[in-house]
């Protein structure tokens, strides 16, 4: 059996071979649908437990290497991550101040901060404090009221923006407030903290693309940002900042929640990650389906590279913490440049070691066990990143992006993709010879156990919901078997690889039909968690192991 503690250096032998016209409207957020906050009371009691599935992660880094004026913007960027932090409560819930301060229990009040509000990211956002009934599937992106039928109805140019809140004027009527105006204190100070940044940058590059995200976030055009954020080659830190993702929004899938990252290049590492890239437009060319699901070519210009993250804020660090990034998001920036990959390799090796490993040691078979290795679950995390890349981004009917299309269950599908797409991607590069360490039954049950890891992140989550349909949808084809006197899976070969293909152009061609029906018929039927693999949660649950991971972080524990 592996050891569940990995050092810095066991971990390098995988790399030596994952927007009209100014409306009337509020000038800021509005407040959250709930109840007032004088009815809060700490969840009930028999729940304590709850409160105790993350795991304390203390998030440093090796700052040696990098200079005093390096170091204080450190401290700058990460001032204004706090800022996307505060929006991200906006966004999210509301004004958290009064919320918090309204819950007596020390650990219910930690475990509302961990989820930005009182519902339960990681249990399909159940509420776990009294006097809350279910979470708005639009967040605060929208009026409380308002269903889909209206917004659908509602004859309004960019009302599926990105950057925009929808609101109601004093008439009742539909409107939308940009964000830069609804948080423009806020973005108007994170703005000057970049520009500060900038100041102390000695890479042009870096600092270039610090001063075009500070105009950024006050205009709301982020593109020429992320085309800046794309040329950026050798700057030893990194940000990640801005509304990026949209899986807040469960109503449409519309909306971006803002968030942050500052990281810390790991430059030999990122060095041995950079021959991958190369392989992305052959291995588009070979996805199992027709060529009009595969007609569009990935950017040339895509890159590999680890870091190790010194502080998270806002949507990314809200219930589930990342451990590997695919940007841009915008379609003509990926069909232009590609994307980037971030691997968090610090924040990796902390799931793998407390998560991981508990979980392979209760679900997988005896025998099996020794096939997951660290190796192989940066090798299916990195890949998953990359395998966003492939694949379609337009629809083949011309309509639009397949995000629009699929709306709402956008998300799950493509992380559903990544997924299957990463593993694709290993097999094919192990057959050209270009990952040669460990072996491909490595990669299949570290796999399998990474999907036990993942579905416990819940329905609310992108991620738990394609993971649950990936569980489901191997379980039907004999991926895998259950043995009843162990309680443990065993993954079997021929048919895992059958249905590595099969999922993978299921979804592929979901996709590129933009065929919304059709996604959520899977998702309504193979998107839940049937008694058998909610039993093998449960025990999970019973024997402690944590669900996730949470930070101790900030200048403090960076002795800056």
């Amino acid at each position: 059996m592996r050891s569940a503690v990995l050092t810095a250096a066991s971990t390098l032998v995988f790399l030596a071979a994952c927007q009209q016209s100014e409306p009337p409207a509020p000038a800021a957020p509005q407040e959250p649908a709930a109840e007032p906050v004088a009815a809060v009371t700490e969840a009930p009691a028999e729940q304590p437990s709850r409160f105790d599935i993350y795991a304390d992660v203390r998030l440093s880094a090796d700052l040696k290497h990098l200079d005093a004026n390096q170091k204080q913007m450190i401290v700058l960027l990460i001032e204004a991550s706090k800022i996307m932090d505060e929006l991200f409560w906006l966004q999210a819930y509301g004004e958290p101040g009064p919320f918090l301060a309204g819950i007596a229990d020390p650990a219910a009040r930690r475990f509302a901060d961990i989820n930005y509000g009182p519902w339960d990211r990681l249990a399909a956002d159940q509420p776990f404090v009294e006097e809350y009934g279910a979470k708005p599937p639009g967040a605060q992106f929208y009026p409380a009221d308002l269903t889909k039928a209206e917004f659908e109805a509602w004859e309004q140019e960019g009302k599926d923006g990105l950057y925009t809140l929808v609101r109601r004027d004093e008439a009742g009527d539909l409107v939308l407030l940009p964000y830069s105006e609804a948080y423009a204190p806020q973005l108007e100070a994170a703005a000057g903290l970049l520009r500060q940044a900038a100041e102390l940058a000695s890479d042009a590059e870096f600092a270039n693309y610090l001063r075009m995200r500070a105009d950024a976030l006050q205009s709301d055009v982020f593109q020429p940002s992320d085309m800046a954020w794309m040329d950026m080659k050798n700057n030893p830190i990194e940000l990640v900042i801005g509304p990026i993702e949209t899986y807040e929004d469960q109503l449409f899938g519309y909306r971006a929640a803002y968030e942050s990252y500052v990281l810390i290049k790991d430059l030999a590492w990122s060095e041995r990650l950079a021959r991958f890239a190369k392989y992305l437009p052959e291995l588009q060319t070979g996805l199992p389906v027709p060529d009009a699901y595969k007609q569009e070519t990935p950017g040339s210009d895509a890159d590999l590279n680890a870091y190790d993250v010194v502080y998270y804020a806002g949507h990314c660090n809200a219930g589930s913490k990342t451990i590997a990034i695919n940007l841009p998001n915008d379609e003509q920036v990926q069909l232009e440049k590609g994307t980037r990959r971030l691997q968090l390799k610090n924040a990796m090796l902390a799931k793998y070691n407390q998560i991981l490993v508990p979980i392979a040691d209760m679900l997988i078979a005896e025998d099996q066990r020794q096939h997951v290795t660290f190796d192989s679950f940066f090798g299916n995390t990195m890949f998953h990143e990359v395998a966003h890349g492939l694949g379609i981004k337009n629809t083949l009917d011309g309509s639009g992006t397949v995000r629009q299309a699929l709306k709402e269950h956008a998300s799950a599908l493509e992380e559903g993709k990544a997924d299957i797409l990463g593993l694709y991607m290993v097999q094919k590069l192990r057959e050209k010879g270009e990952i040669t360490e460990g072996e491909l039954m490595d990669d299949y049950v570290t796999f399998m156990a990474g999907i036990f890891r993942s579905v416990r992140f819940g329905a609310s989550s992108a991620h738990g919901v394609a993971n649950m349909i990936r569980f489901n949808f191997f379980e039907r084809a004999g991926a895998f078997t259950h043995d009843e006197a162990t309680g443990t899976y065993r993954v079997n070969v021929p048919a895992f690889e059958r249905a590595v293909r099969d999922l993978g152009e299921r979804i592929l061609t979901l996709q590129g039909d933009g065929d919304y029906a059709g996604v959520a018929a899977l998702v309504e039927e193979m998107g839940r968690v049937g008694p058998q693999l909610q039993a093998d949660l449960d025990r999970l649950a019973a024997a402690s192991i944590p669900v996730d991971i949470v930070f101790e972080q900030g200048v403090e524990v960076l002795g800056l």
